[in-house]
């Protein structure tokens, strides 16, 4: 991730945090009767305004997507409270840029906190509530009819109607920075249920590889995930549930903290299914926050090889009970247990059992020998892992 110390002259120079409610993309009808049924519930439990559940309706009647918003204001507040903690947001000159804001709860609560705001959203029945925020808060607020969620998501045949991030941040005049540099933007959003997995690889490959978002600077991720997710990220050995490709590829990239966790009910989702898991009244939703390191890269681990890396932990961890010089013996042309030694690696370690940090150290020291046959590192769709099931 090269992050953009990104200088948005729609608030007079300030930099940009980009605050995302990344929701689900998968394409499903809702059946009004539901998305009411939720909207009465939700507006029982939290005093939900009944003009924003009439506006969610209306604009999901017609909805092929099933989306989930942050609806609960006391919950919406705290999430603020943690997403500016620690900051003067008047000389810090911090922005937040919202994705799929939907009918404003969480935009006005980072707004109340003094924040500049750009609010990203894909339907358009949500655009005039959100320009009457822009009119109460002035300059604070910026609204742009977008869809975040389907950002770069093919970036090698980018549909008319898709968006990629050059053209977005082009328009916010957003401009990149140097790696090493302060983090420049914020993403704060929902992670889609049903496709979470698929977005967390996604953007994995975008980290490690400095494209799409990251291409602009070290670009911090604040993410709500299933609880399941959440234990991935921070599994370490010798958990054999949980600790896997993913876990070492985000703890090798990023320092890792949960701001907060939040009940489901504080959301208003719009779904034919009846919830479950995450999605249950006595759920949570688990909001993560991914700040790059600096010090990824390296001058053996870099965007050009990043790729290999994740191959090989991929194939590592495919079967993690597997001896590591088993594996490691089928890359190198010379007798992995001599590899281990060098890195003071018990020669007996399984691949399950390896710290993240002890998998950078193992590529790192692979590239710098030159020992690694690159032959025989196929380059797997980043999907074929998100077929997958948690």
């Amino acid at each position: 991730m090269t992050f953009v110390a990104s200088v948005s002259p729609l608030f007079g120079g300030r930099q940009l945090t980009l605050a995302a409610s990344t929701l689900r993309s998968s394409a499903r009808c809702l059946k009004g009767q539901s998305v009411r049924l939720g909207l009465h519930n939700l507006k029982k439990n939290y005093s939900l305004k009944g003009d924003i559940a009439e506006m969610v309706a209306n604009a999901e009647r017609d909805s092929t997507s099933d989306r989930r918003f942050l609806a609960c204001s006391l919950s919406a507040r705290k999430v603020a409270s943690q997403l500016t903690r620690g900051r003067n947001l008047e000389t810090s000159k911090t922005c937040l840029l919202e994705f799929e804001a939907g009918p404003g709860v969480l935009t006005r609560k980072l707004l109340d906190t003094g924040a500049h705001v750009i609010a990203l959203e894909s339907n358009k029945s949500f655009l005039p509530n959100l320009e009457s925020l822009k009119k109460e808060f002035e300059n604070q607020l910026e609204v742009v009819h977008s869809n975040f969620i389907k950002l770069d998501g093919n970036p090698y045949a980018l549909l008319k109607s898709e968006l990629c991030s050059e053209t977005l941040f082009n328009n916010l005049r957003i401009f990149e920075v140097p790696w090493t540099s302060d983090v420049p933007l914020k993403v704060v959003g929902i992670v889609p249920p049903k496709d979470e997995r698929i977005f967390i690889w996604r953007y994995i490959y975008f980290l490690y590889e400095c494209s799409s978002i990251y291409n602009y600077g070290r670009i911090e991720l604040n993410l709500f995930v299933s609880e399941r997710m959440y234990k991935v990220f921070v599994a370490k050995p010798p958990d054999k549930i949980f600790y896997q490709t993913l876990s070492v590829l985000w703890q090798t990239a990023c320092d890792i903290q949960l701001l907060h966790k939040v009940p489901s009910t504080s959301f208003l989702t719009t779904s034919r299914k009846k919830s479950s898991g995450p999605n249950s009244v006595n759920g949570l939703l688990y909001l993560v926050q991914l700040t790059p390191r600096k010090d990824l890269f390296t001058e053996f681990l870099t965007t050009a090889n990043s790729k290999t890396f994740i191959m090989m932990v991929k194939q590592c961890l495919g079967k993690a009970s597997t001896k590591l010089h088993n594996k490691l013996n089928l890359w190198t042309y010379e007798d992995a247990r001599n590899l281990l030694r060098e890195l003071e690696i018990p020669e007996d370690i399984t691949a399950g059992s390896l710290y993240p940090e002890a998998y950078k150290s193992l590529f790192e020291r692979m590239e710098q020998s030159n020992r690694i046959d690159r032959s025989l590192f196929c380059d797997v769709d980043l999907l074929a892992d998100d077929s997958v099931i948690l």
